[in-house]
């Protein structure tokens, strides 16, 4: 059976953007590794129309470029889409009923199968086994979220350094852990809540606590 992964760049603000994350040599060879290991991948028609960039080859790639091109070309390819009539080489479409398309490729297939997108990741919430978030050290303040709606209870599995700045958080369903809107909550015994940080935020006001903390502080360093 298939593992169902879904992987993207993303800002620090949790937003998705192909076109403002420059992979460093390492995470691009860590990328290309990616893609020779993979069973396949599935795309909703955007995110195929973007990656049909590597069918023409170009004369001023490098060896690595060329290197992921040629991966990418071999890989089976499942593009999900109701507009296109025909797709590129070693591509199937995928028209209606996505989710039993998808769940037959998992029950028939090994290895791993990415899903390319927030959307049509999110789309199959109930059939993704993995999340990895290439955490860059940028912010974009608005944008695609990588998390579309509904955001699954996550458990974090393990955290890498990839390059010299990019962080790979992994996270299975399951846990502690939901995603709603712009928190964090605990749907376990200790009920917790907590803001996740948005630079496009107002200033939020501080509970009486807080106020008494600080003003308790302030009397303490006179």
């Amino acid at each position: 059976m298939a593992k169902i992964v879904f992987g993207m760049n993303v800002s620090l603000d949790g937003y998705v953007d192909h076109d403002k994350f420059a992979p460093d040599a390492a995470l691009f060879r860590h990328w290309i590794e990616h893609v020779h290991g993979l069973t396949g991948s599935l795309y909703g028609r955007h995110m195929y129309e973007i990656m049909r960039y590597w069918d023409e080859d170009r004369p001023e790639w490098t060896p690595d470029l060329r290197d992921f091109a040629a991966a990418w070309r071999r890989q089976p390819k499942w593009v999900v889409s109701r507009s296109l009539k025909s797709v590129g080489p070693n591509a199937t479409l995928v028209g209606d009923d996505t989710e039993a398309a998808v769940r037959r490729l998992k029950d028939e297939l090994p290895g791993e199968i990415s899903v390319s997108g927030p959307g049509l990741a999110g789309s199959l919430t109930e059939l993704v086994d993995e999340y990895r978030l290439y955490v860059h050290p940028v912010v974009l303040g608005r944008g695609k979220p990588f998390f579309a709606a509904p955001r699954p209870r996550l458990r974090l599995v393990a955290s890498d350094l990839i390059g010299g700045d990019v962080i790979r958080l992994t996270y299975v369903p399951g846990g502690c852990v939901q995603f709603i809107r712009d928190e964090l909550a605990c749907p376990g015994p200790c009920g917790g809540r907590f803001r996740l940080w948005n630079p496009a935020d107002e200033p939020t006001t501080l509970p009486q606590s807080a106020h008494r903390a600080s003003a308790g502080r302030k009397r303490h360093k006179k």
